[in-house]
């Protein structure tokens, strides 16, 4: 294989791989700092898309970010009243939004399973022609991804250090103690599945954009073990007592050596339906590791102890 085909390929890699950064970092507020395992992230993701399309469509392609946005704390606010209002535990909260998406997306579309965007100005497209005839002209794509991810890690870094943010990484360690301070943790769970949803959503909308066409099916793959699997790795080389820009940005990495390895199964003509094997075993691998280093640990201070009780 050439050099430029490798470098193509690591480059499609990363792009992919900042694309479901988003959704990656989505899970960090959620998931690592609330505490709370949102599974409506497919149907989110879906829905982002779904509305980022349209509006692209309708000729606004720059508006079409903040509607999927929009869009996506739409989807966190009805997980979080489902959760925090009417008594339903949280992965059925997420299961039944993440359900019910499946029609509004294809209400959405008018029943259409795929839109397409072959001729219609997109986030990228516009750049595209911006950077003509500079030496970023090949990676406009790259550019547009990696400016959204870093202005998202800017974000939550300013935003986790907030009084607000502070309350939502409290309500994640103890919410009995959060309610004993005064503070709502009614509030800060709505306001952190509103935000995370969000980012979902861009996620999705920037993945339709970037392949410009929706399909209903498109989450299908499994964004929430994707983003999952992402967001451990970054931890096992970040760890989890680092300062949150850090962490952040160690979630970015994650998901790009994802799709890395991705990139590896496919070159080696791995098939299709088996991606998602691959997908659970790493979340498994990845999971796994802490404890496999303290059992090993365990394991070589015993031979170390049996050994000088056999010297002496």
């Amino acid at each position: 294989m050439s050099l430029d085909k490798i470098l193509s390929l690591v480059q499609t890699a990363v792009e992919l791989g900042l694309v479901y950064s988003l959704t990656v970092l989505a899970l960090f507020l959620s998931y690592s700092m609330l505490n709370v395992c949102d599974l409506s992230t497919d149907g989110c993701f879906t829905f982002g898309a779904a509305v980022g399309t349209l509006v692209a469509l309708s000729g606004h392609p720059w508006l079409s970010i903040p509607a999927a946005m929009g869009a996506g704390m739409l989807s966190g606010l009805v997980t979080a009243v489902l959760q925090t209002r009417m008594g339903v535990q949280s992965l059925l909260a997420g299961i039944v939004v993440n359900t019910g998406l499946y029609s509004v997306n294809l209400a959405l579309t008018g029943s259409k399973a795929q839109l397409t965007m072959t001729k219609t100005a997109t986030v990228f497209t516009i750049l595209k022609e911006k950077l003509s005839g500079t030496f970023l002209s090949g990676q406009y794509k790259l550019v547009v991804l990696a400016v959204i991810v870093t202005l998202v890690v800017i974000f939550l870094s300013l935003f986790l250090r907030t009084r607000l943010g502070l309350s939502i990484r409290a309500t994640g360690c103890n919410a009995d103690m959060v309610r004993s301070s005064s503070i709502n943790p009614i509030f800060t769970t709505t306001v952190g599945l509103c935000v995370s949803n969000a980012f979902t959503a861009l996620s999705g909308c920037l993945m339709a954009q970037q392949q410009k066409s929706f399909d209903i099916s498109m989450a299908s793959s499994g964004v929430l073990t994707v983003a999952l699997a992402s967001l451990l790795i970054g931890g096992v080389f970040f760890g989890t007592r680092r300062s949150i820009p850090l962490r952040a940005i160690g979630a970015v990495i994650g998901a790009i050596l994802f799709r890395l390895v991705y990139t590896i199964a496919l070159r080696l003509h791995m098939p299709a339906f088996m991606l998602k094997l691959v997908s659970a075993v790493i979340v498994v691998l990845t999971i796994s590791v802490p404890y496999l280093k303290n059992r090993a640990g365990l394991l070589r201070r015993r031979y170390q102890a049996a050994r000088e009780r056999g010297a002496a």
